[in-house]
């Protein structure tokens, strides 16, 4: 019998730089946003594994702005991907992927180029 199997997406696992890395005037703004990545990527999981759809929307909204003005475009893109599925009611499974996939942006996000 044939049982079609979830396959996980082929997340790239390479660091994520910032565009604008090599602006000494955001380099400054940019390890701060960095360095708050943990605690972002903290609250992400909490309101997923709560089902605080509400909590969940919230911070993949604030991560869509926030990233594109520190300039990691990708971050923002998975970002928007999960709030459009939020915002549809998205089943479970494709949530999950798409919480997974913006924490594993969000781990990937360095400072250093």
């Amino acid at each position: 019998m044939d049982h079609e199997r979830r396959r996980k997406p082929n997340i790239p696992r390479e660091p994520l730089i910032s565009e604008f890395a090599h602006d000494r005037d955001m380099v400054d703004l940019i390890e701060y946003f960095v360095g708050e990545m943990q605690t972002r990527v903290a609250y992400i999981e909490r309101a997923w594994s709560d089902q605080d759809i509400s909590k969940l929307r919230e911070f993949a909204h604030q991560l869509k702005g926030a990233a594109a003005g520190y300039g990691f475009p990708q971050i923002t893109d998975s970002a928007a991907e999960l709030e459009e599925g939020l915002d549809q009611e998205a089943a479970a499974a494709d949530l999950a992927e798409r919480v997974e996939a913006l924490i594993g942006m969000c781990r990937r996000a360095t400072t250093a180029p």
